[in-house]
């Protein structure tokens, strides 16, 4: 790979003039953290887009609209991983060999393993890389809903529209090139290429009284389904030569559309022990009202509930063994795909601890909108932790230097941590610092907090940072 030698200003300076700072400064962001072997041609491609965000598309419309075909035109001109129901039950794993068991009975797959298979495929790195197209998903409301709880959140929703009449007409005369997949029509679609023409089959039909059934099951479902996606859904009229059509969808699709409705804070916060990384978790979430969520914390009450995975996880509680990371992750992304995080956002301490974790959770589809790394001195950290302690009747936190006892009395009962030693806290600074510059590099774009400094001057450094982001996203 060709290393790149020129700095985020330079490339700022190398493009056009005409475009917006905050346009540009993205595409140079992307540049820098992708590392293209020819970064010219990386940003013609990504300028060509017109969008420097992936596409994240759901095309929906009712039996014979034409999604089938306005999709895979979108993917040669676009570049993105095209997603169907038969595709997703392709995928070699656990969850689709379920699935095929229910179907190999002609049963219907339950709609939360259905979910699981599409987050499945979404989080794989060609989709995170490229985007997609979910072709006819989701079919209802409900299964749109909990798309949504899932975090899988499009930027842009298609929904073709036609007349039933002209909807049954086309469904009588399909062909398919067996090749390519390709669908055509003896009336509407008819390939040039005489070749083609000659290995076209005979798609199975359905029964008119069967396309009636589905037709009316659609008008059932779209009206909802325009309800739950009002703030990026575009109707288009397919009931037009399809190039017009193609051509409607794909500059909607181009459009720097941003979606309000499913877009929440996501934010994530490093710093080694004592940085203050739950007071400013507080703070934002009480500001911003999104879910302030510490990794620790959130194990303690688990273990707590008469649960199997709190039983699982109580004895490395108990004995002060670190929990495994498939547990951790597995209570962590049950908790984050919850409603109130969905809806409202979520800000997250205590983990990822190492690049493996951070990994983890992105592959799991949880990826934080904004990163920050609260920065400190190992000796203002050893003068934070060492000299805090706690009263234990009324619970009130105090330290020798920076909020003393109010009275001898108090200060004869407050009791430290044995976790808050010298000795506990060097090896856990130790630790942090082992992992910083790999969880630095997988965040690029995260910004750099001095904690060293009063907690609400730091909030407010923190919040100045944050607040357009949360605006935007919201």
């Amino acid at each position: 790979m060709t290393p790149i030698t020129f700095s985020l200003a330079t490339c700022e300076c190398a493009l056009a003039s005409d475009l917006d700072s905050c346009y540009k400064r993205t595409l140079v962001t992307n540049l820098m953290v992708d590392k293209p072997e020819d970064p010219i041609q990386y940003l013609i491609v990504l300028l060509k887009r017109g969008s420097v965000e992936v596409p994240r598309v759901m095309l929906l419309g009712p039996p014979a609209s034409g999604k089938r075909t306005v999709a895979r035109k979108l993917c040669e001109h676009t570049q993105v991983i095209h997603i169907t129901d038969s595709n997703i039950l392709k995928e070699d794993t656990d969850l689709t060999k379920k699935a095929l068991q229910y179907k190999a009975k002609q049963q219907d797959i339950p709609g939360d393993l259905w979910i699981k298979l599409i987050q499945q495929r979404l989080s794989k790195i060609d989709c995170v890389r490229r985007g997609w197209v979910l072709e006819g998903i989701p079919r209802t409301r409900e299964e749109a809903l909990s798309l949504q709880e899932a975090g899988v959140a499009p930027n842009h929703v298609v929904l073709l529209e036609a007349p039933d009449a002209v909807l049954i007409e086309r469904s009588q005369g399909k062909r398919i090139d067996p090749v390519t997949g390709d669908v055509y029509h003896v009336t509407f679609i008819w390939p040039e290429d005489k070749e083609v023409v000659q290995r076209l089959e005979h798609q199975k039909a359905v029964s008119e009284e069967q396309l009636v059934a589905q037709l009316m099951q659609h008008h059932r479902e779209v009206h909802a389904l325009r309800k739950t996606y009002r703030n990026c859904l575009k109707g288009i009229d397919a009931d037009q030569p399809h190039v017009d059509v193609f051509d409607q969808v794909l500059t909607y699709i181009l459009s720097r559309h941003c979606s309000v409705a499913p877009h929440t804070p996501r934010v994530l916060l490093f710093g080694p022990p004592g940085s203050g990384k739950s007071l400013q978790a507080k703070l934002i979430s009480q500001k911003y009202n999104i879910v302030n969520l510490c990794c620790g914390e959130l194990l303690e009450a688990v273990s707590a509930d008469s649960t199997n995975m709190g039983e699982l996880i109580k004895p490395y509680l108990e004995s002060g063994q670190q929990v495994p990371d498939s547990m951790v992750l597995q209570i962590l992304t049950e908790r984050l795909s919850r409603l109130d995080c969905t809806t409202r956002g979520w800000v997250l301490h205590g983990f990822p601890r190492d690049l493996e974790q951070a990994e983890k959770l992105q592959e799991s589809n949880f990826i934080p909108s904004r990163v920050f790394f609260l920065e400190m001195t190992d000796d203002v950290a050893i003068e934070r932790v060492t000299l805090r302690s706690i009263d234990p009747v009324t619970g009130e936190r105090y330290h020798s230097l920076y909020k003393p006892a109010p009275s001898p009395e108090v200060q004869t009962r407050l009791q430290f941590n044995p976790k808050d030693s010298e000795a506990q806290l060097l090896q856990q600074l130790k630790e942090y610092w082992a992992n910083a510059s790999s969880l630095q590099d997988l965040y690029p774009e995260a910004v750099h907090i001095n904690a060293d400094q009063d907690p609400h001057t730091v909030f407010e450094s923190l919040e100045s940072r944050l607040v357009g982001r949360l605006q935007n996203d919201s």
